[in-house]
């Protein structure tokens, strides 16, 4: 008898212990502001790709700002990876496509449900995928500067792949530039935007492209069936012709 309510207790233990468990997942922590296009996600929990940008849809930033509504297929083809891993795939020669943008970037919400349709029409089955900032909105691939007193000052250093896909790419990059009181100061080196989308052949940049059409002046105004329109064009474009091996 003693032995069998002791095995019932040990059960009662493992039980309990179980259920914790399965109801400790985390829960957002709310939002703050971070940019000025962007408020942080202020997630302690751990999503998908998918999860990420959709649970932005609807909300409000701390600016009053709406979040733009969009929909990932559970079939996207967006893998997560890290600048170190593109600078390993460039050195090895292969042939891949890249996307360089944030969950939290409003222009990136813009594109990225038509991005995602042409890459599924140009049977793409993989685009690797770098996140410039964390749940904080902090950089955590690309170097920040700010201007102090006239001069500038680089605030955050970015991670040491960001430096060297500067070089990979250049050709194909814009200078960095900040505007401070309506001037205009050179940084210095070329930049990596949100969103940028990169096809590499053979480890060589021969494609790039934002898919903003030029009709659309701020990233949050309605996608009007012509904005639509051009950034199918743009991507369209992009995917024509490339075949991945």
């Amino acid at each position: 008898m003693k032995k069998l309510i002791l095995i019932l207790a040990i059960l009662l233990i493992l039980t309990g212990c179980q259920k914790e468990k399965e109801e400790s997942t985390g829960a957002s922590s709310g939002c703050d502001l971070i940019t000025d296009c962007a408020d942080s996600s202020g997630s302690d929990t751990v999503m998908t790709i998918r999860e990420k940008y959709e649970r932005l849809n609807g909300t409000e930033t701390s600016s009053g700002k709406i979040n733009r509504t969009i929909s990932i297929p559970e079939d996207h083809p967006l893998i997560k990876t890290s600048g170190s891993d593109i600078l390993k795939k460039i050195e090895n020669k292969e042939t891949f496509y890249l996307y360089v943008g944030d969950e939290l970037c409003p222009w990136c919400r813009s594109v990225i449900e038509k991005f995602i349709e042409a890459a599924a029409k140009a049977d793409v089955k993989e685009v690797f995928y770098i996140e410039i900032w964390d749940d904080e909105g902090e950089e955590i691939f690309r170097d920040k500067y700010v201007s102090q007193d006239g001069e500038l000052k680089k605030t955050v250093e970015g991670d040491p792949s960001y430096a060297e896909l500067l070089k990979a790419f250049d050709s194909f990059l814009e200078d960095y530039t900040l505007t401070v009181d309506e001037d205009t100061i050179d940084v210095g080196e070329k930049r990596i935007y949100a969103p940028n989308f990169f096809y590499v052949e053979d480890g060589v940049l021969k494609k790039m492209t934002t898919g903003i059409s030029e009709k659309q002046e701020d990233s949050r105004e309605e996608l009007t069936k012509e904005i639509l329109e051009d950034e199918e064009k743009l991507f369209s474009e992009f995917f024509a012709n490339d075949q991945l091996y």
